[in-house]
């Protein structure tokens, strides 16, 4: 879909303030996020499929293989209700990543230059791809509907290819840094959550005794295709169904959450106007078929567990006229790439463009050099321009 109503101004805007001749420039650019602009039919999405997988370790190093992988491992379905006390651990069993580092997308690059030379395609296709995390993307699904955080995403090509990174914003830096106690709390509660459905191997019993380590991560690398935009991205991966009908990824991955009770009518459209839409384009994204939600009492214990398959999602929401539009995420999503991909033309990693954008307003761009927006790191760039050769490739579950 085109970006209806992108704008980069028609005219041109002189500039004399510096007493020489005067100097032409156009107007920055930017892109609508009115969701209206973004309504009609589903745009071109090819089915997302898994080039392969890497794990983070409690120290958060990398590792090239599915170490880290859990496996689906709910009560039994006609058992009785789950009393998962999720707060039980903390603090004293809680050892949360350190959110000052800021990775980038340095674990997926090293999963790229281990991997460049086996993808279907070659060189030629990576050249004309976009390569991001799938929460970058997933943000980009949600604009239209987002009344309160904003975003800013860095851009930067490199031998053709689009790379895009998040910064975090100014406003996002203050609050995580006021993290007050609670938020804290519910943070460890998600994670303490996967603990009680999830196990080591397949066929064995959850372990919720040990330490919750947010450090650790499996990652799945997925490729797909948003209209004209060719894709590689990689998402955290919470656990396989080993029993699931399909074995192979990602029909197979399950997305684990939490979300407190609900009691009345009001709650629940609530909960499918705001909530389920960032599930539904988290999962949806990469291919995950579906979501098991355990809903929690004031206490923090989970008393009841629901499936949201990804697909039926949007019929929770399609009779509510102030609900969310899939279509209207994804044509959002594949406007601001084609936006992207017009604005950012200098091949050059040091050369940064800066997408930012606050609920209410457009997307706006700024351009940078080098530190502090620069993202991609000199041992991948050196090795992609110097063409170094790639080691072999460490094979995952189902590939």
């Amino acid at each position: 879909m085109e970006p209806q109503g992108a704008k980069r101004g028609a005219g041109e805007m002189k500039d004399g303030a510096t007493g020489g001749p005067p100097k032409w420039t156009r107007p920055a650019p930017s892109l609508p996020t009115d969701a209206s602009l973004y309504a009609g039919p589903f745009p071109f999405y090819r089915r997302p499929s898994e080039l392969g997988c890497f794990s983070l370790d409690s120290e958060r190093r990398y590792h090239g293989d599915s170490r880290a992988l859990r496996y689906f491992a709910p009560p039994p379905a006609h058992g009785s209700a789950p009393d998962f006390d999720l707060r039980e651990g903390y603090p004293e069993r809680y050892r949360p990543r350190d959110e000052e580092t800021q990775e980038g997308l340095d674990h997926l690059l090293r999963w790229l230059l281990e991997h460049r030379g086996q993808l279907e395609g070659g060189p030629g296709w990576l050249a004309g791809a976009v390569v991001t995390w799938r929460g970058h993307l997933t943000k980009l699904l949600t604009t239209p509907y987002e009344l309160r955080e904003g975003w800013q995403l860095a851009a930067s090509r490199l031998q053709g290819t689009l790379y895009l990174s998040e910064v975090e914003t100014p406003a996002a830096r203050a609050q995580r840094l006021a993290h007050p106690p609670f938020l804290r709390e519910l943070m460890y509660m998600g994670y303490k959550f996967e603990q009680y459905m999830c196990a080591d191997t397949p066929g064995g019993s959850p372990d919720p005794s040990g330490e919750v380590n947010t450090n650790v991560a499996f990652c799945s690398v997925l490729r797909s295709q948003l209209g004209t935009h060719p894709l590689l991205f990689s998402g955290e991966v919470d656990c396989t169904d080993p029993k699931a009908p399909s074995t192979q990824p990602p029909a197979c991955y399950v997305e684990l959450k939490t979300s407190k009770e609900m009691h009345s009518p009001g709650q629940w459209r609530s909960f499918y106007r705001h909530k389920l839409l960032k599930w539904w384009a988290q999962s949806f994204l990469p291919g995950v078929p579906r979501v098991v939600a355990g809903f929690r009492d004031p206490e923090g214990s989970v008393r009841s567990l629901r499936t949201f398959p990804t697909m039926e999602m949007f019929e929770l929401i399609r009779a509510d006229r102030e609900g969310w539009n899939p279509s209207v995420c994804m044509n959002f999503c594949a406007a601001f790439l084609s936006f992207a991909q017009s604005t950012v033309t200098q091949d050059d990693p040091r050369l940064v463009h800066l997408f930012s954008w606050e609920p209410g307003g457009p997307v706006t761009v700024s351009i940078h050099h080098d530190a502090p927006y620069a993202f991609l790191p000199t041992w991948y760039v050196d090795a992609v321009t110097q063409d170094f050769p790639s080691p072999a490739k460490t094979p995952c579950p189902g590939n």
